[in-house]
C-alpha cells in the first residue's frame, strides 16, 4: 500500500506541530486542565484561525477538503500535544453526523464549528447499553408539532461545555432495534434537560445528559426519523479510525519520554538506557507503536468509504489500539520507576489519555468480536 502525504497535508502538520511545541506543552496543558473551564477557548478560537475545524469538512460545506487522511493528520499531532480541546466531539462526532444528514442546517452548524464560534456533543451511549449503539432507552414521542424527549445518557463527551447537543432517542421499536433510533439537536439551555458534569481522568470535561420531558420542535429533527443507526454506525466508525490516529501520536510521545528518560536516568553511574533487558522492552514498545501506525493507515485507507470494509477496518484498529496502548504505556510506566505515575510527569498523563481511548467506543474485546462477526474470521 502505498500511503504518502500531500504536500498540503505536511504543511498542516508541520504548522500544527509547531504551534503545540511552542504554545501548547505540557506546563500550559495542566493549567488549562485545572482553570476552572477545563479547557481553553482562545485555543480553540487558534485551532479554527488554522482551519483545522475546516479541514476535517468537505467542499460542499466549505471545508478545505474533509478526507480522513487530513483528518488523521491532526488527529495524530493532536495526540503527541495530548490536546484537551473538544475537537473530537464537535468535529468528528457531531459534525460527522450533521455530514451524513446534510441539509441547510447541517451547513449552518458545521460554518459555526469551521469558525470556532460552536462546540457540541454527540449523545449516544446509554448506562445499560455497554458498547451497542442500537441500545436505546431514551424515548421521543411525538406530540403535534413536538418531540417529547425522555431518558439519559452516559459519558457524553463536552456535554457540560457544549452550546448545542445531538441526542439519539428511540421514535418507535423496542430497546436493541436498529430500526426506530432519530437524532434530535437539543440547545443546551432547553428546558427538561440537565447536565451532570465532571472531568475523565485523562483531563477531558464530558457529563451525562438527563431528559426530563424535553419538548423540542419537529425541525429539531437531525436526518430521517427512525433511520439514524446507519448514521450513528458510520459516524463511530470514522471516529474509531481518528481516534486511532490519535494513538499513534500518544504511543510515539510515550516513546519518546522513555527514552529520554532512560538516558538520563543512571544507576551505577550508567545510563540505564544502556543496560540490555531495557533496550530489549523498548524495541518491543517500538514494534507495537509500528504495528499501530501499519493498522491505522490501513484503516485510515478505507475510511472515506462507507460500508463492510469500513466496519472491519475500524474494528481492527480499535483491536491494535487496545494491544498497543496497553503495552507501551505500561511498559513505559515500569521504566520510568515511581516517577512515572507522578503528577509531575507527562508520561502518566499520557498513559491515562491511552487507557481512556481503549474503552472509547468500544474496547478491545468489544471489536475483536465485531470483527469475527463481519468476517467470519478469528482475530489475532
Amino acid at each position: 500500500m502505498n500511503f504518502e502525504f500531500t504536500e498540503e497535508q505536511q504543511m498542516l502538520r508541520e504548522s500544527l506541530a509547531r504551534f503545540l511545541r511552542e504554545k501548547y506543552d505540557f506546563e500550559t496543558r495542566q493549567k488549562i486542565i485545572a482553570s476552572d473551564n477545563g479547557w481553553s477557548r482562545d485555543t480553540w478560537a487558534q485551532f479554527a484561525e488554522m482551519g483545522l475545524m475546516a479541514a476535517a469538512f468537505p467542499e460542499e460545506f466549505d471545508g478545505f477538503g474533509g478526507t480522513a487522511v487530513d483528518l488523521s493528520v491532526i488527529m495524530e499531532e493532536f495526540g503527541r500535544g495530548l490536546v484537551v480541546e473538544p475537537y473530537l466531539p464537535t468535529v468528528v462526532l457531531a459534525g460527522g453526523v450533521l455530514r451524513h444528514t446534510g441539509g441547510e442546517l447541517a451547513k449552518d452548524l458545521i460554518a459555526q464549528i469551521s469558525a470556532g464560534d460552536l462546540v457540541m456533543g454527540l449523545g449516544f451511549a446509554e448506562p445499560q447499553g455497554r458498547y451497542d449503539l442500537f441500545h436505546v432507552e431514551t424515548k421521543a414521542e411525538k406530540q403535534g408539532d413536538e418531540y417529547v424527549l425522555s431518558g439519559r445518557k452516559a459519558v457524553v463527551l463536552a456535554a457540560n461545555i457544549a452550546d448545542k447537543l445531538i441526542i439519539a432517542a428511540r421514535t418507535s421499536g423496542n430497546i436493541r432495534d436498529e430500526d426506530g433510533i432519530s437524532l434530535f439537536l437539543i440547545d443546551k439551555d432547553t428546558d427538561g434537560l440537565t447536565v451532570e458534569g465532571y472531568p475523565t481522568i485523562d483531563g477531558l470535561q464530558a457529563g451525562d445528559v438527563i431528559l426530563d420531558k424535553v419538548k423540542v420542535p419537529a425541525a429539531s429533527l437531525v436526518g430521517e426519523e427512525g433511520k439514524a443507526y446507519p448514521v450513528l454506525e458510520a459516524v463511530i466508525d470514522k471516529a474509531i479510525i481518528a481516534l486511532a490516529a490519535e494513538a499513534m501520536g500518544v504511543c510515539q510521545k510515550i516513546c519518546d519520554l522513555t527514552g529520554e528518560y532512560t538516558r538520563s536516568r543512571e544507576q551505577f553511574g550508567t545510563p540505564i538506557a544502556q543496560f540490555q533487558v531495557l533496550q530489549h522492552r523498548m524495541v518491543d514498545m517500538f514494534i507495537f507503536k509500528e504495528e499501530m501506525t501499519s493498522m491505522t493507515y490501513m484503516a485510515v485507507m478505507k475510511a472515506d468509504t462507507e460500508g463492510h470494509d469500513t466496519r472491519v477496518a475500524a474494528s481492527m484498529a480499535k483491536v491494535q489500539l487496545g494491544k498497543s496502548c496497553k503495552f507501551i504505556g505500561e511498559s513505559a510506566v515500569q521504566l520510568h520507576g515511581g516517577m512515572g505515575i507522578t503528577e509531575e510527569m507527562a508520561v502518566g498523563h499520557y498513559f491515562m489519555h491511552a487507557t481512556m481511548m481503549d474503552t472509547l467506543f468500544g474496547n478491545g474485546d468489544f471489536h475483536q468480536k465485531r470483527y469475527e462477526r463481519l468476517t467470519g474470521l478469528r482475530a489475532a
